[in-house]
């Protein structure tokens, strides 16, 4: 009698990709995988011990991929925003694994990379070293929410983009003037949260670092005035 077949690790986060990509992380089961690969859900537990785990590692093959080949260029900050901007391309040919990654993390070796690219950018910066824990947090997670918003709008249908967009033109340019005045003034040029979402993503991720650099600018005016009174 043939044995049931041994999938790998590998091969099994190949399938649960494939499937997250027709439907989310709450209709996702290792049961429905399973059915999906013929086996039984007990095989796959012998490789992971449960959802969340599965799903971490499914969000670190993401990550995984997307450093391949990373090379940082230009300055601490251009380093930051470069691999933002990847992270984002990543996910973005990915949507349902975004709110994965921005639910679940990840604790691989992907997610390890990131974590090891941004700290030495930081560290890079000029900014002390305890200071550097707290700061690499707040750009991390400003990362992440930017993905995980910008997938949220990218999973939609094309029937209820369509919708969206003629509910937000009602909404704007059908707003009373007397009530919604500056809403009224400037209808016909506010965009929908759809719209040129690359360039908000780069421009509030760099204001987020030049508020970095701004703290370490004073912090050495204040150090220089000190040492010269």
């Amino acid at each position: 009698m043939t044995g049931r077949r041994r999938w790998s690790t590998e091969e099994i986060l190949d399938a649960a990709v494939a499937l997250l990509r027709t439907s989310d992380a709450e209709s996702f089961s290792v049961r429905k995988l399973a059915a999906a690969l013929g086996t039984d859900s007990s095989s796959l537990y012998r490789h992971f011990r449960n959802k969340t785990e599965l799903l971490r590692a499914v969000a670190d093959q993401v990550l995984l991929a997307a450093m391949d080949g990373y090379r940082p260029e230009g300055d601490w900050k251009q380093s930051i925003i470069a691999l933002g901007m990847r992270l984002r391309e990543a996910f973005g040919e990915q949507p349902q694994l975004a709110a994965i990654w921005g639910r679940h993390g990840s604790g691989g070796t992907g997610s390890r990379l990131v974590m090891e690219e941004v700290l030495q950018a930081l560290r890079a910066s000029g900014l002390p070293d305890q200071e550097i824990p707290a700061r690499y947090h707040r750009v991390v997670v400003l990362i992440a929410a930017l993905i995980s918003s910008e997938a949220g709008i990218s999973t939609v249908s094309p029937e209820e983009y369509e919708q969206g967009m003629e509910q937000f033109r009602v909404a704007v340019l059908g707003a009373d003037p007397e009530r919604f005045p500056a809403l009224s003034h400037f209808a016909r040029d506010v965009h929908p949260l759809g719209a040129d979402r690359g360039a908000a993503f780069e421009e509030i991720l760099a204001a987020q670092l030049a508020q970095i650099e701004g703290q370490i600018a004073a912090r050495i005016e204040a150090s220089a005035e000190s040492a010269n009174p």
